[in-house]
């Protein structure tokens, strides 16, 4: 039977170029999202298994693992990529922001992963993909939530792979870098939505960012390179436990090794 792989925040960008991307591939995708009218047009692109799914809300992943458990019998792929960023100098970021932050980026993935195992236990094989960040490797100025939740999936997956260790779940980490998706819009929604920015000591920067002449982002890649390395775990025997994908990944993740922390601070500070 061909394998089946459930996917987390598919409204756009990576879940949805991973998802058109393993489709044609051959596999059985389960791709999620939290709106009704994303389920609905992943639905017209041929995904007659699109179901709708709030990582928040505990009922919810229930009833997708259990729809998908009774249709296939099984579930041999989970990929916990639903997340977004809340920009915004911590000092502007109210707490119930930083909250928000949390309970989608790694609340929702905790959840996702604590109800998983037991099943992927039961069947006797699977694989976690949990998506991290180049910003759970080294931390740029204006992005400190985000920083924040990425540093704490970075914690959990660490902590993860030594508790499966023994089982026959295999868990691997993606570290991403910049992505063309829909990601720095829903970022400036959210930057619009909690940020008191005529108060701000930021307010230039945040009005840069609005206007849209802030500085591009170097290095940056599709999202089917994403997909590509998805596929990859996927197919391969034995997955690496971490995956870079971006050149600026490899770049920043090699520089927080060998650099001392004052220098890597002058290079992030420039970024």
């Amino acid at each position: 039977m061909k394998k089946v792989v459930v996917i987390t925040g598919c409204s756009s960008g990576i879940g949805l170029e991973t998802s058109l991307y393993l489709q044609k591939m051959g596999y059985l995708v389960c791709p999620t999202a939290r709106k009704t009218e994303d389920v609905l047009k992943l639905q017209k692109l041929g995904f007659e298994d699109a179901m709708q799914l709030d990582v928040r809300d505990h009922d919810m992943i229930s009833k997708v693992i259990s729809e998908v458990k009774m249709r296939y019998k099984k579930i041999d792929i989970w990929f916990n990529n639903a997340g977004y960023g809340q920009p915004g100098a911590l000092e502007d970021v109210p707490t119930n922001a930083l909250k928000e932050q949390f309970e989608t980026n790694v609340f929702g993935l905790h959840e996702c992963t604590r109800q998983i195992v037991p099943i992927m236990l039961e069947q006797g094989f699977g694989r976690i993909i949990q998506h991290s960040s180049v910003l759970g490797i080294v931390a740029l100025s204006g992005r400190g939530a985000y920083n924040a939740s990425k540093y704490a999936i970075e914690g959990l997956c660490d902590t993860l792979r030594f508790e499966l260790k023994e089982t026959p779940i295999e868990m691997i980490t993606l570290n991403t870098g910049p992505i063309t998706s829909d990601f720095r819009k829903n970022a400036i929604i959210k930057l619009k939505e909690n940020i008191d920015i005529n108060h701000s000591r930021f307010k230039e920067k945040y009005e840069s960012s609005l206007a849209g002449t802030a500085k591009g982002v170097p290095f940056n890649e599709e999202a089917i390179a994403v997909a590509k390395i998805v596929h990859k775990i996927i197919e391969v025997k034995n997955p690496k436990p971490r995956y870079y994908i971006t050149k600026a990944t490899y770049l920043l993740g090699a520089l927080k090794r060998v650099l001392s922390t004052g220098l890597l601070d002058k290079i992030l500070s420039r970024i």
